[in-house]
């Protein structure tokens, strides 16, 4: 028998109590180690960062209340915008940030207060995500991985939402861009009894996440245009390890869109252009695929049906800042929903040109048969022509429509994040320095334009 067993079995409850810490933060340890090769591991109860979950569940909880004893108006107005809102708990303070604009930006999505609430309040536990960021930032997913939680600078927080209006008005003109659906800002103040010093204050977004549903994702990427520490070690074959790939990761593949390749590359540049006006560049374009099911391959469907698809798309649209409805735009309703296929999403863009004043010209049918040529109304025509200028397309019946797109044999998922990095003069330094320390290599610092333009010359190259 060695020492510790004869401590063990002289020493009392004591020892006994430290010998069972001790085998528990061997076990915490060990499991922390297999978390963190998949990416993102349960904060329990033995987690550093448990309390802190816990006080953010407790603060969101009552701040997404306050929302549904007090209905956003239908209209947003000033006061809206700048709104601030303190709530008092027994050993923290939750601040809410423009709460009214977020609630009207999630209803938009045809997301409900209450479900929203159930997610970010759940008794099941937060999910640590282990980001490869150069920030110090903390990621949480919620247990059902649809919304995200990031660590914020006051100063991101603060350029987030000075330019939140124009955020809006970008999602209202393009509702479906691919930007990231950004669903509230605030900050956490915790007594310092509660907690460690560095967590008495905590500025936090919360977002949807890209890669929601995410069970059946073969492989993620994060795409920046450029060559410079654009390379990750791939998981080891055969083993369920998350890593998100890079840009030379994905070199000699391709996003295979066919019809709808034409929309992906306009969003693209709609979106960058927007970021450009905002003076920001470093932000990632988040791609994954899965392979479709069978019975989710293409099929054929009338030109008629399409005609049906898009008048529902154009009239169910409900804006982030004027809607009443509660409907993400131009998505399907369940009963219709054997109707869209996704070889119905592709051709929507090939067929959308066909439209001339008030009579569709091409009255055949995706698998060749005529069908009767319906007439359009002047509104009709009007709207169809609202619907190209905004480059909406025929959404899929999914959980996550706006970021989910449908070639003929993969599903994408695609959108854009991380806009907050602005090129100030810190930047411009780092720009000439890589300059000197990587000659005719592309990096991320470039000028707003020069990123912009290499984005999406890379969706362009990268796509079919």
């Amino acid at each position: 028998m060695n020492r510790r067993e004869q401590i063990e079995m002289s020493g009392g409850p004591g020892v006994t109590r430290r010998t069972q810490t001790v085998k528990r933060r061997r076990r915490w340890g060990g499991l922390r180690q297999q978390w963190k090769l998949l990416g993102l591991f349960e904060i329990d109860q033995q987690h550093e960062l448990y309390s802190l979950t816990c006080v953010i569940k407790e603060g969101l909880k009552a701040a997404v209340q306050n929302t549904i004893d007090n209905p956003v108006p239908d209209e947003l107005g000033d006061s809206d915008y700048s709104l601030e809102v303190t709530q008092i708990h027994e050993d923290f303070q939750m601040e809410t940030y423009a709460g009214p604009v977020f609630a009207s930006l999630r209803r938009s999505l045809g997301m409900t207060e209450h479900e929203y609430q159930q997610s970010l309040s759940s008794e099941a536990c937060y999910l640590q995500f282990i980001s490869n960021s150069k920030s110090k930032a903390d990621f949480f997913l919620t247990n059902d991985k649809r919304f995200f939680l990031k660590t914020q600078s006051k100063r991101e927080v603060l350029f987030l939402l000075s330019n939140l209006r124009i955020y809006m008005e970008h999602l209202e003109k393009y509702p479906h861009s691919l930007l990231v659906k950004f669903l509230g800002v605030h900050r956490i103040k915790i007594a310092r009894r509660r907690m460690l010093d560095f967590f008495v204050q905590k500025y936090f977004i919360v977002m949807q996440s890209v890669f929601y549903p995410d069970d059946r994702i073969m492989a993620r990427y994060d795409i920046k245009g450029c060559e410079v520490s654009r390379w990750t070690d791939p998981a080891p074959e055969g083993s369920h390890v998350i890593v998100v790939l890079k840009d030379l990761n994905f070199e000699g593949q391709f996003i295979n869109l066919d019809h709808q390749r034409p929309w992906l590359v306009r969003q693209v540049e709609i979106d960058t252009a927007f970021l450009q006006t905002l003076n920001v560049l470093d932000y990632s374009l988040l791609l994954a695929h899965q392979p479709l099911h069978q019975d989710e391959l293409s099929h054929s469907l009338s030109f008629a049906t399409l005609i049906m698809r898009t008048k529902k798309s154009v009239n169910a649209v409900s804006s982030p800042t004027h809607g009443t409805s509660a409907s993400v735009p131009g998505l399907v309703a369940d009963e219709d929903a054997a109707l869209l296929t996704p070889e119905s999403n592709c051709a929507t863009q090939s067929h959308m040109t066909e439209f001339s004043g008030n009579v569709v010209t091409d009255n055949t049918s995706l698998d060749g048969e005529k069908t009767e040529e319906p007439t359009r109304t002047g509104a009709e025509s009007a709207n169809l022509q609202v619907f190209l200028a905004q480059n909406r397309r025929l959404l899929p019946n999914f959980k996550n429509p706006l970021h989910v797109i449908d070639g003929p044999e993969q599903r994408y998922f695609i959108g854009i994040i991380d806009i907050f990095t602005v090129y100030g003069f810190k930047k411009r330094l780092e720009h000439l320095w890589k300059r000197l320390r990587h000659p005719q290599q592309t990096f991320s610092t470039v000028s707003p334009p020069a990123y912009c333009e290499r984005l999406c010359q890379w969706v362009q190259e990268h796509s079919k």
